[in-house]
């Protein structure tokens, strides 16, 4: 199903449009690997700034609340004020944070960086996607394109694991300084390589809008991190996600009445994108609910380190290899809805092999639900993408790249709140390894559930999809 009619993508030479591919996917490296070596250097950073568990929870919510919260706002951004300008402009902020967080001797330092950068970041992989698809025409050219990012993205992920755990073996400062270098060179080669986009708009800003639905959202993923702790204040959790709706209900009707809505809600009402969105929110939150109980399991029942952790989930990274080289040949083959039914059945069997899991396991035992998942992600995560960015016109490209990017936020974010709640409540006072590992097991159910919905969803939209393929 298409939204709009698409213009023609920019006429650009191929050794502009390849720089403008290397520099793009550069800047989703630079958003991985930023987050990956901070989850690593977390307690170095404790030891040295005194933080106790709570403040340090709260590095990682300072940023998804920046990042969830502003995800829309930037991608409408990058529509209405140009994307490469939003891109740009992010990516400074990005590098002057960043730097400041390796910089911080307090902790409401280091906090308020790691919010700015989030911030910076929600401006920025928004703009980033849209560049990609406005860059390169719709088709076989954009989708080798978008699978070529998309395997970039999980490489960064997955190498950030392991480059932080060298560098805050070194000094954790260093997990902040090293995305600088990079992002100043990216900054340095966008203007060169990634073309001024002309498509942007000539409208007022919503300025209403933009600060209902930004509202909305903070409060949203903040009601998200706070379902982490079960036990802690309910009530002020459920009144948080009360004003969150509440605010969403006034962003509703700011743009039912403005002539210059920051939102087109004609774009919303596509069974398709919501159905791809929805995919990919279930599809985050088996991931990283099954990264975070996997990562207890390795340290906290078999006493594993944070490095050789990082070591065992590299395998799923062979996404990174097989998402630009054999992803597009099942794509042009099979269709795009076909290929994430397959990658998301595999990643069902990939979390329902883990529900095995004993104390006495070795790596060989981990494996298979390892490389499964990198499989999984190779067939599933980038064409996720090519179908939430198909079919949407040149202008509203940044909104399509932030829906997507939030629903991934926000089930990255769920996955980990449900997971973190199930293992905490079915352990009660219980510390016995037995225990823990019955709790671990309880929550495991999580992934399996979301992966399983996930391909229920997306094997009744093939089915939709069939009669109109036919036709």
């Amino acid at each position: 199903m298409r939204l709009a009619d698409t213009s023609p993508s920019q006429d650009i030479s191929p050794t502009r449009a390849a720089g403008a591919l290397v520099v793009l996917c550069g800047a989703i490296f630079l958003e991985g690997i930023d987050v990956a070596m901070l989850n690593v250097a977390l307690p170095a950073i404790r030891a040295e700034l005194g933080m106790p568990t709570t403040a340090l929870s709260a590095v990682v919510s300072a940023y998804v609340l920046g990042y969830a919260g502003f995800m829309l706002l930037g991608g409408r951004a990058a529509d209405l004020f140009g994307k490469r300008r939003v891109f740009l402009a992010a990516l400074a902020v990005f590098v002057a944070f960043s730097g400041l967080g390796g910089l911080a001797a307090d902790a409401w330092m280091l906090l308020a960086a790691r919010f700015v950068t989030g911030i910076a970041a929600a401006f920025m992989t928004p703009a980033g996607l849209a560049l990609i698809t406005t860059t390169f025409p719709e088709g076989p050219r954009r989708n080798r394109a978008v699978l070529v990012y998309a395997g970039t993205a999980a490489a960064g992920f997955s190498l950030g694991l392991v480059a932080g755990g060298f560098l805050a073996a070194i000094e954790w400062r260093l997990v902040f300084f090293a995305p600088v270098v990079l992002a100043t060179l990216i900054l340095v080669l966008t203007p060169v390589f990634v073309p001024e986009d002309s498509d942007r708009r000539d409208m007022p800003f919503d300025i209403p809008g933009a600060l209902t639905l930004t509202s909305a959202m903070l409060l949203a993923a903040y009601g998200v991190t706070r379902l982490e702790r079960p036990t802690e204040g309910a009530m002020t959790t459920l009144a948080v996600f009360a004003a969150a709706a509440g605010m969403g209900l006034a962003f509703v009707a700011v743009e039912s009445r403005s002539r210059a809505p920051l939102v087109r809600f004609g774009m919303l009402s596509s069974a398709a994108l919501l159905r791809t969105n929805a995919i990919a929110l279930l599809f985050a939150g088996s991931f990283f609910s099954f990264q975070f109980l996997v990562s207890l399991y390795l340290q906290e029942l078999l006493g594993w380190t944070a490095l050789q952790t990082s070591l065992a989930l590299l395998a799923v990274a062979v996404d990174a290899v097989l998402a630009p080289t054999v992803t597009p040949w099942f794509v042009n083959r099979y269709g795009t809805l076909r290929v994430i039914v397959g990658g998301l059945a595999l990643a069902t069997l990939a979390y329902a092999l883990f529900l095995r899991v004993d104390l006495d396991w070795t790596y060989a035992a981990l494996f298979p639900t390892m490389i499964l998942l990198g499989l999984a992600f190779a067939l599933a995560y980038g064409p996720m993408t090519i179908l939430a960015t198909n079919g949407i016109a040149p202008e509203e490209q940044g909104l399509a790249s932030g829906l997507f990017n939030t629903a991934f936020q926000f089930g990255a974010g769920l996955g980990l709140s449900a997971a973190a709640a199930v293992s905490t409540l079915a352990l009660g006072d219980a510390l016995s390894p037995e225990a823990r590992l019955a709790a671990l097991r309880l929550a495991l159910l999580i992934p399996v559930a979301a992966t399983a919905l996930a391909f229920l969803i997306a094997s009744r939209g093939l089915r939709a999809a069939r009669p109109a393929m036919a036709s």
